[in-house]
């Protein structure tokens, strides 16, 4: 019962608005009687897959099945069905089939249109169709489902609320008094007008964009001559405006419409502008309604304050839940991130405008930790969200926040509209840390470190008072031919803030280090590419132990780069700008292996790669080379790129007795 699990805080905000709750947890999804525990709901059952989509939380980036989950007690696998949306879907309409059935959480979230599945390799219908839902609530969308609840318990049919925003439902047909655009005519980011139809053109005043001069004489016309002038048509409502993305039908079947359909997807995702998406399937159109308004602070506090219990419920007994052990002394201050990475998707579901919480309900927060949570001993683990540093950070101009159709707000370059002041979080953290009975407060979500050098004194105030010896930032690559894929920036930013982070620890008298993170196998990557990386790791001495390989999320730009080979940061056309993928296992497994240059275990593919490369001159025993020539003994077995079983390199033993001997 804590407000970073997803169902509790629907719990605890549906019963402050007046209802009586049910939560389910983790059923028997192979018998629909574990879903009338509780009886027949009075409104409707609603649907979640939890924290973490299933799909990702179950498989890892190679797909194999993990034997563990964070988000069971004792972390005990297996006790959620893949898919968990469209199971526990299936059930509810066994269990009671004339309830209505809402649908929710990031699994379904990212799944509003259709979508390439990485698990299944194919591009899936929106998950509407397949859980035969009545309406899907995307994004956090506790205002949706107040709203949603309230008209539910008032008689209204879940089939007449098609004015809500952040919801997707089924329709038959467009409704009268809405004007269709095809998403061909919005495949840029910008301004787009409407393209003239000379055959809607009428009579009247010449548009102010017509060319005239009318410093000039006109010359005299023939008598008789009727005269005839052109406007453009009227601006459509753009309120009244649907866009069509191409049906399912059609991106299942081309990887250039699919990653054309996600490109327009993301441009049209600012609440201030964004309009309303239809996509056809079948007989049927899934519309998308638009983006939800951000909630304000007062919003953010209400939602953040209810009487949260704090704790695991008292049916787990001693059991440890791993995810709850994560956060347990941790506090998230704000929602939002406008980095706009592509392999990311908390952007698509959480929106690009930051929503932060008062600092009164932050630091209330952190007493209330203090008072109740069992075994403080006085670190808060973390004051931060999806970022640990764009609190209360927004566009200096809200006309230009409600008309911008950028992706991102930081890349390539931060925007000069952009409010990089940091002054309101250094204040969080300075009366953060002076509560009584806090010892230390420490930042343990990820710094946005391009927007942190615009303010140094955040990087000080960080560093001297938030690190535990060690910060971990995210540069995901050190070649710009990946970084521009992933929309994160360059090696300048980084070195920037490692300068200021070395400065500001020597100040303090402290020995610190930053931890960075890369991702191996991102589209837009090649062998080379990775060589580099491995030589930069090489370089600065880093030797990693945990490697993340791109895992192709629903919904983000680089899942539709993995399924295309087109980059749909730009205009999608079939010849547009192609990008290398490395699907294959064996390259992925290279990839990662260039990262963990260091691990013995990856020495021989390393070495027969380089080989294949012409870089044989980097196998040796010379500073300038990344791997020796030797392998060391090791009962693990050792293959080759493409798994195949290597006979061991055996280097001769010493000759001289009692020094070190090698194989």
């Amino acid at each position: 019962d804590h407000p970073s699990f997803g169902i509790a805080l629907v719990g605890r905000l549906l019963e402050a608005q007046g209802f009586r709750v049910g939560i389910i947890a983790q059923p028997d999804w192979q018998n629909a009687s574990a879903f009338k525990i509780l009886g027949k709901p009075n409104l409707y059952f609603g649907v979640t897959a939890g924290n973490m989509d299933s799909m990702v939380n179950r498989y890892t980036a190679d797909r194999k099945i993990r034997s563990d989950d964070a988000y069971t007690p004792d972390a005990a696998p297996n006790k959620r069905p893949d898919r968990a949306v469209l199971v526990y879907s299936q059930r509810c309409r066994e269990a009671y089939s004339d309830v209505p059935l809402i649908i929710g959480s990031i699994e379904a979230s990212l799944r509003r249109i259709a979508h390439y599945d990485y698990w299944s390799d194919k591009v899936r219908r929106s998950i509407l169709v397949d859980s035969k839902a009545d309406i899907l609530l995307y994004g956090n969308a506790e205002r949706a489902l107040v709203e949603l609840s309230h008209r539910i318990a008032k008689g209204e049919k879940v089939a007449d609320m098609q004015d809500i925003r952040g919801t997707a439902f089924l329709r038959k047909k467009i409704p009268e008094g809405w004007s269709e655009i095809a998403s061909t005519n919005l495949d840029r980011p910008g301004v787009v007008d409407k393209a003239i139809d000379p055959y809607e053109m009428k009579m009247g005043k010449a548009d102010a964009s017509c060319a005239t001069d009318d410093s000039k004489p006109k010359s005299e016309l023939p008598e008789g001559t009727k005269v005839i002038e052109v406007v453009r048509k009227p601006k459509a409502d753009r309120a009244r405006q649907v866009v069509r993305l191409p049906s399912y039908e059609e991106v299942s079947q081309d990887p250039v419409l699919y990653a054309h359909a996600s490109r327009v997807l993301h441009l049209e995702a600012n609440p201030g502008n964004a309009r309303a998406l239809v996509q056809k399937h079948g007989d049927r159109e899934v519309w998308l309604n638009p983006p939800p308004i951000p909630l304000t602070t007062k919003e953010m506090d209400y939602v953040y304050d209810m009487p949260y219990a704090r704790k695991p419920h008292p049916v787990y007994g001693d059991a440890k839940i791993p995810a709850w052990e994560m956060i347990r002394f941790s506090v998230n201050i704000m929602r939002g991130c406008f980095g706009g990475c592509t392999f990311c998707s908390i952007t698509e579901h959480e929106g690009r405008i930051i929503q932060s919480r008062s600092e009164a309900s932050i630091l209330k927060e952190v007493e209330e930790i203090r008072d109740k949570v069992e075994g403080f001993t006085g670190v808060i683990s973390d004051l931060g969200g999806p970022t640990a540093n764009m609190y209360r950070i927004a566009c200096k101009s809200e006309k230009i926040e409600n008309s911008c159709r950028k992706m991102s707000c930081v890349y390539p370059e931060v925007c000069e509209n952009l409010n990089t002041d940091h002054s309101d979080l250094i204040q969080l953290y300075r009366k953060a840390r002076a509560i009584k009975g806090v010892k230390k407060i420490l930042i343990g979500s990820g710094v946005r470190y391009d927007l942190a050098v615009k303010s140094p004194e955040y990087v000080k105030e960080l560093v001297q008072h938030h690190v535990g010896g060690y910060l971990k930032i995210a540069p995901e690559h050190s070649e710009e031919n990946v970084l521009s894929k992933m929309m994160k920036p360059g090696m300048d930013a980084y070195d920037e803030f490692k300068l200021m982070f070395e400065k500001f620890s020597a100040e303090a008298g402290k020995k610190q280090y930053l931890i960075p993170y890369f991702i191996a196998a991102h589209p837009g990557t090649t062998d080379n590419d990775m060589l580099n990386l491995a030589l930069w790791l090489k370089k600065y001495d880093f030797k990693l132990d945990q490697v993340q390989t791109f895992t192709p999320t629903p919904m983000a730009m680089a899942t539709a780069m993995y399924h295309s080979g087109k980059n749909p940061l730009r205009k999608v056309t079939t010849d547009s700008e192609e990008v290398a993928v490395p699907k294959a296992g064996n390259v992925r497994k290279l990839h990662k292996a260039f990262i963990r240059y260091h691990d013995p275990n990856n020495w021989p593919i390393l070495r027969e790669a380089l080989k294949k490369m012409g870089r044989d001159d980097l196998i040796g025993s010379s500073k300038q080379c990344l791997i020796p020539a030797w392998q060391p003994l090791s009962n693990k077995p050792i293959t080759t790129v493409r798994g195949e079983a290597l006979e061991r390199t055996v280097r001769p033993r010493r000759a001289q007795e009692g020094r070190r001997k090698f194989s």
